[in-house]
C-alpha cells in the first residue's frame, strides 16, 4: 500500500528538477533558512506548487523546496518545515520527509532553533543532537502501517547516524567551533516551557528543547535514512536566565548565527559527499 498523493508530489518534483535526484537532503529550521543562499545551480520550488505538499506558516520558514549545490554537492533543501502547533497532523509533517525517501534521498539533515536547558550552554551555540526524547504527543507512525516505508517495528538505538556526528565533529573543528552535544527534547508548543518543566526536562537528561525534528527524524529512520541533527540555541530556557521568550528573538539569533552554522553544514556536506 502506497499514499497515492506520495506518487504525485514525487513525480511532480523530478518534473520540474529532473530525475536525477541528490542522495542528501536538509531540512532549515527557524530562521536559518538563509542557507539556501549558499546553494548554486538551484531551482526553487514553493510547497505550494507541489500537488498534495502541506504548506508552512511558522515564522522564518519560506516554505521552498530548493535543489541544486552547496560546495558542489548535490542536495535538497527544505526551507521550512510543518508543525503540530500550525495544526498539521503528524502525516502532514512527515509528509516531505517520505517524498524525500522516494526522491531517492538517503542522508537526511535537519536543523532547528532551540531552548538551551544545559546552563553550560550560552546563545548562539550549536548543539549536535546525539539523541532525543518526544513529548509531543504521539508517534508520527501510529495508525494504518504502509510498508512502502519500511517496518513497522525498527530500532532507535543509533537514531543519529554515529558517522555522521563524528563528521560534524571533525568539520566543526576544521573552522574552530565549539560544538556542543546533547539530547533535545521536543514539545508541541506554541507556548514556550515553564521553568518547572525545564527543571524537570533537566532532570529527563534533556539539553535543548524545541517545537519539531523528532517526527521528521523518526519517520527518516524507518525509511533507513541516515540522519544528522543541529540544533542552534537561539535562547536559554525558561528559567534559566530572567529574559523573557518571544519568537522574534529567535529569528534574530538564527539570522546573526547563520554564517556560522552555514560553514559547519558546507564542511558536513563536503566529508558527507566524499564518503557516500
Amino acid at each position: 500500500m502506497n499514499n497515492p498523493n506520495y506518487n504525485i508530489a514525487t513525480n511532480a518534483i523530478k518534473t520540474i528538477c529532473g530525475a536525477q535526484m541528490p542522495k542528501i537532503a536538509i531540512i532549515l529550521g527557524s530562521g536559518l533558512g538563509a542557507l539556501g543562499q549558499r546553494m548554486r545551480q538551484s531551482i526553487t520550488i514553493p510547497y505550494a506548487d507541489i500537488p498534495c505538499f502541506p504548506l508552512s506558516s511558522a515564522p522564518g520558514h519560506a516554505g521552498n523546496l530548493l535543489c541544486g549545490r552547496i560546495a558542489n554537492v548535490p542536495i535538497l533543501a527544505l526551507q521550512g518545515r510543518h508543525h503540530r502547533y500550525e495544526g498539521h497532523s503528524f502525516a502532514d509533517i512527515i509528509f516531505p520527509v517520505r517524498v524525500l525517501h522516494q526522491l531517492g534521498v538517503e542522508t537526511l539533515i535537519v536543523t532547528n532553533a532551540a531552548g538551551g536547558i544545559d546552563t553550560a550552554f550560552t546563545v548562539g551555540d550549536i548543539m549536535l543532537i546525539a539523541d532525543h526524547i518526544n513529548l509531543m504527543g504521539g508517534n508520527p507512525l501510529v495508525g494504518l502501517h504502509d510498508d512502502a516505508f519500511g517496518e513497522r517495528f525498527f530500532d532507535m538505538g543509533t537514531v543519529y547516524t554515529p558517522e555522521l556526528r563524528m563528521i560534524a565533529r571533525a568539520a566543526a573543528a576544521d573552522i574552530g567551533l565549539t560544538l556542543r552535544e546533547g539530547v533535545y527534547i521536543a514539545v508541541s508548543g506554541p507556548s514556550y516551557e515553564t521553568p518547572a518543566e525545564i527543571r524537570a526536562f533537566r532532570i529527563m537528561g534533556a539539553h535543548a528543547v524545541g517545537m519539531s525534528t523528532v517526527p521528521e527524524v523518526v519517520a527518516a529512520r524507518q525509511c533507513g535514512m541516515r540522519v544528522l541533527g543541529l540544533s542552534l540555541i537561539t535562547n536559554m530556557a525558561a528559567g534559566v536566565t530572567d529574559a523573557v521568550l518571544s519568537g522574534e528573538e529567535v529569528i534574530a539569533i538564527g539570522t546573526a548565527r547563520a554564517k556560522a552554522l552555514e560553514s559547519l553544514v558546507e564542511g558536513i556536506l563536503i566529508r558527507t559527499a566524499m564518503r557516500v
